[in-house]
């Protein structure tokens, strides 16, 4: 039986599979700044494009991207805000999330747009 970690890599290969079969770039698979992780940093048509993976056997306590709380979505704009001055990037940048239901009878992989947008606070 996989273990946590061994999920999660499986579906974030899953999520960037899903992102080059629809014409996505990806940059960084797993990328750190101190205590904060990017699952994937990918590109398209000049966008940088900041993925969260969540992956789930089902739905039964909820759908996946309800798991990307405020608090995650707060590390993942520092942690996107660190990557673009580092790399100097001067794109449009978004926050997607890629969810996926996998579990003997089902797979399913939802990508979602624009999931989330950075606060003004």
């Amino acid at each position: 039986m996989p273990n946590n970690i061994e999920k999660g890599s499986a579906g974030e290969q899953l999520a960037i599979s899903h992102l080059l079969k629809n014409g996505y770039s990806v940059l960084e698979k797993n990328w750190r700044f101190r205590h904060l992780e990017i699952d994937v940093i990918a590109s398209i048509n000049n966008t940088l494009v900041i993925v969260e993976v969540k992956l789930r056997a089902n739905n039964y306590f909820g759908n996946p991207e309800d798991f990307v709380t405020k608090s995650k979505q707060k590390n993942l704009i520092r942690a996107a805000n660190f990557y673009i001055q580092e790399n100097n990037i001067n794109w449009e940048t978004r926050f997607d999330i890629i969810t996926i239901i996998q579990n003997p009878n089902e797979l399913k992989v939802e990508h979602i747009v624009d999931a989330f947008y950075p606060s003004l606070k």
